[in-house]
């Protein structure tokens, strides 16, 4: 399954935008405000929890500086990696696409398409107010 957000234009140059991305600390600010809890476990990965949702660890897997950050799930319930495509415009903008792609049976698919949708969303519309 892969869901694409819309693409947002960031007033950040692509390797500050890639280097925010790569720091799990600034997630915080790009989650919604349903939001129930957040926490930082190491430098490379958090958990968090959406009210109603299970909690998700997410650790960074892979930089390709400056244009992409690959989060993927920590646990193998829930295999699912989240990508920050990054893509230079001028020295001070960039654009960035989020891409959430996972291997879920047809249940899980149906139950979950649509919150993960909403989730990328809000992620986005926030990565374009940083």
């Amino acid at each position: 399954m892969k869901i694409e957000s819309k693409k947002v234009t960031v007033q950040k140059a692509a390797t500050d935008l890639c280097a925010y991305l790569s720091d799990v600390k600034n997630f915080e600010q790009l989650m919604p405000e349903n939001i129930s809890k957040f926490e930082v476990i190491n430098e490379n990965a958090f958990v968090f929890a959406l009210k109603g949702m299970p909690e998700i660890a997410l650790e960074v897997k892979e930089v390709n500086a400056p244009n992409q950050v690959i989060l993927g799930a920590m646990s193998d319930k829930l295999p699912f990696t989240l990508t920050g495509n990054i893509t230079e415009v001028t020295n001070n903008t960039s654009t960035a696409v989020l891409l959430f792609e996972g291997d879920f049976n047809p249940m899980m698919k149906m139950m979950i398409k649509g919150p993960i949708t909403k989730f990328l969303e809000t992620l986005a519309t926030n990565l374009e107010t940083i």
